[in-house]
């Protein structure tokens, strides 16, 4: 399955770049196969998930009227576009985690490094994101809901942009996860609390101004709010949403997890 040495079936050799591809494109396909033919349940648990969560949540707001605190958006549309950019960011961190475990037999390949695993699995998963979110908006057509873009250009952008955040905490917490085990199940443990943070469930323009200024240090805010922004019109951001603040953490994050694995490259790959 791996041809992925220096040399081509004819004895040419290959140069860096069309080795690193023959990597990713092997480990996408393993991925892939093990993401979605393993489980038989896989595919209907993506989809279902946040079809199930979103049920509860419109449950909820026959209760409390949370669409009465969203200007400009209505509150069904609003919370699934918050919940698929969450998960973007979730997954991609979540799923570096058990990365560089789960292809530790394949770095007794030289051109396999530990990074590989990660970047393949982050982007495998913003793919099948993607593609479930797609779903979503033509069921959402499907029942007369308006879910699409105002302003699409814009609302790819922003959908990168959160795949880009949850790609470099997926490269910082696999590092991490990899050397300190306790990491994993800190990860883990504040899932539920970003999820509210984020301003997922409930928007975040009534909360005082004292508590808002420290939560808008989440940068995952930051990357829904412009996610939502891009798809309706005249939905009223966040006060104090910045572009340039979510994307230094976007880049930070990357070039911290890049540096990470260069510097731990060897103990990861003796693990």
């Amino acid at each position: 399955m791996f041809q992925i040495f220096s040399r081509g079936p004819h004895g040419t050799e290959r140069s860096p770049w069309q080795v690193t591809r023959s990597v990713w494109y092997a480990m996408f396909m393993r991925e892939a196969i093990s993401r979605t033919m393993t489980d038989r349940m896989g595919w209907f648990w993506m989809i279902a998930e946040p079809m199930i969560f979103t049920l509860i949540m419109v449950g909820i707001r026959g209760f409390i009227r949370g669409d009465r605190l969203i200007v400009g958006a209505e509150f069904i549309p609003w919370m699934i576009v918050g919940l698929m950019g969450f998960f973007v960011v979730r997954e991609g961190m979540t799923r570096g985690l058990g990365a560089i475990e789960a292809n530790q037999a394949l770095f007794a390949y030289r051109q396999v490094q530990p990074v590989d695993s990660v970047l393949v699995r982050n982007f495998l998963e913003v793919m099948l994101r993607t593609l479930i979110f797609l779903l979503f908006i033509v069921g959402a057509m499907m029942l007369g809901m308006d879910l699409t873009p105002d302003k699409a250009l814009y609302a790819m952008w922003d959908w990168f942009a959160l795949w880009c955040l949850g790609l470099g905490l997926g490269l910082v917490v696999s590092v991490a996860g990899s050397l300190v085990p306790e990491v994993g199940k800190i990860v883990r443990m504040i899932n539920m609390p970003l999820l509210i943070l984020s301003g997922v469930i409930f928007p975040l323009n009534n909360l005082p101004h004292w508590l808002l200024e420290y939560v808008m240090y989440n940068p995952i805010l930051h990357g829904l709010e412009l996610l939502r922004a891009s798809f309706f019109e005249g939905y009223k951001v966040v006060h104090g949403t910045s572009a340039l603040y979510y994307w230094w953490w976007a880049l930070g994050t990357m070039a911290l997890g890049l540096l990470m694995h260069m510097r731990f490259r060897d103990r990861l790959k003796a693990k």
